[in-house]
């Protein structure tokens, strides 16, 4: 049955149905009056019975009951009636109002003209997508890339150094990696690709995980953004030998979104929530993560930025004075930002409170104290966190 043939008979067996609440009629009421005569003729003939002695009064007064209750039953007939056809019209418009708002919230929210998409059909269908996908150099070739950057006169320099040095010793591991990793900050994709693959291929057998996950970082840059069969290889190549690397777990799980198989992207993605921080596609990943959980079923939150921690804290107290202010001042106004406008655990406010003591400046610290204790003034466990952070 198609779309519109469901529809059709839908509808018509729900306007069926309220016509027949509709129309519904309790008993005739145009017997009452008949049967009130009858019953008041009766409740006479009782009582000349009694009178002549012909009946006992204890079966008069059952019969008078029985005559009575059905006597009343008669008189209330019409209004019982108009009562039932007022339910019926009531019960008639709640079916017509629920159907008209089921039927608007499906064409709202639905896809009315969509065959059903079973589990298996869904699956199937990611995989030939995969399958057909586009292979690098055809990614390549649809893509236009920002130009290279142009490196100020020194840093040009050695550059060029750099890589007159790797064309002298094209073996040298450490040479290969540094060329890689510098042509991919300036954008020079080809280059920084050549280096890392010649880079692997010096390694051998020794070559890391995170040697492969970084060529495939780069092949994906070259098709922007675009995880083709070649990257993949690449990324199952890291992951064999480390599979719990983040950089080719985050774009394993990209690849397999690109495909629809968001289930098995959330999967590979789950780990990654809690870092690393400082990874340069962190920030792409909590962008594109709640989607991800959303297209896969799964009520996912990420959890919230932290702000600086104990061994940053610590870390920056052994700084000389100077980049120790310019560090912890950093840290402090990207938590104090956040603290502001979402709030946070009571860790969090410990660790905002314990820099600015760390700076100095004890009067914002009292004060940030102070905000603190009104906010978790009914947690006890809270505000000694936050008391212990400014003894």
């Amino acid at each position: 049955m198609v779309g519109w043939q469901f529809w059709l008979v839908a509808g018509a067996i729900c306007a069926a149905c309220a016509g027949v609440l509709l129309r519904a009629r309790p008993a005739r009421a145009d017997a009452a009056p008949a049967a009130v005569a009858l019953y008041r003729a009766q409740l006479a003939e009782i009582e000349r019975d009694l009178d002549r002695g012909t009946l006992h009064r204890p079966e008069a007064d059952k019969l008078r009951l029985e005559i009575s209750r059905r006597l009343l039953a008669a008189t209330a007939g019409p209004d019982a009636a108009s009562q039932t056809s007022a339910q019926h019209r009531l019960l008639a418009g709640f079916v017509l109002a629920a159907v008209t708002a089921a039927v608007g919230g499906y064409v709202w929210l639905g896809a009315p003209y969509y065959s059903d998409l079973p589990l298996q059909t869904r699956i199937a269908a990611a995989e030939a997508l995969r399958a057909a996908r586009p292979d690098q150099a055809t990614a390549e070739a649809q893509v236009t890339l920002p130009p290279p950057l142009t490196p100020d006169a020194d840093f040009a320099v050695l550059m060029s150094r750099l890589r007159a040095a790797v064309s002298a010793r094209p073996t040298d591991t450490t040479g290969l990696a540094l060329l890689a990793r510098n042509e991919a900050s300036l954008g020079n994709l080809a280059a920084a690709r050549a280096a890392q693959t010649a880079l692997i291929a010096a390694r051998a057998g020794a070559a890391t995980a995170q040697d492969h996950a970084d060529l495939a970082e780069i092949m994906i840059a070259q098709a922007g953004g675009y995880v083709s069969p070649q990257a993949e290889e690449v990324l199952t190549q890291a992951l064999q030998l480390e599979p719990a690397n983040t950089t080719a777990r985050y774009y394993a799980g990209l690849m397999m979104g690109q495909v629809g198989r968001y289930d098995l992207g959330f999967r590979m993605w789950r780990p990654l929530a809690d870092g690393p921080a400082d990874a340069p596609w962190m920030q792409a990943y909590r962008l594109q993560m709640p989607d991800m959980a959303a297209r896969a079923g799964v009520a996912f939150d990420l959890p919230a930025v932290s702000g600086p921690t104990d061994a940053d804290i610590a870390a920056a107290a052994a700084l000389g004075e100077a980049d120790r202010a310019a560090m912890i001042t950093a840290m402090v106004s990207q938590l104090s930002d956040r603290l502001a406008t979402e709030g946070g655990p009571p860790e969090d406010w410990a660790r905002l409170i314990g820099a600015l003591l760390v700076l100095g400046d004890t009067t914002q610290a009292n004060t940030i104290r102070a905000e603190a204790e009104q906010v978790f003034a009914n947690d006890a466990k809270a505000l000694e966190t936050i008391r212990a952070a400014a003894p």
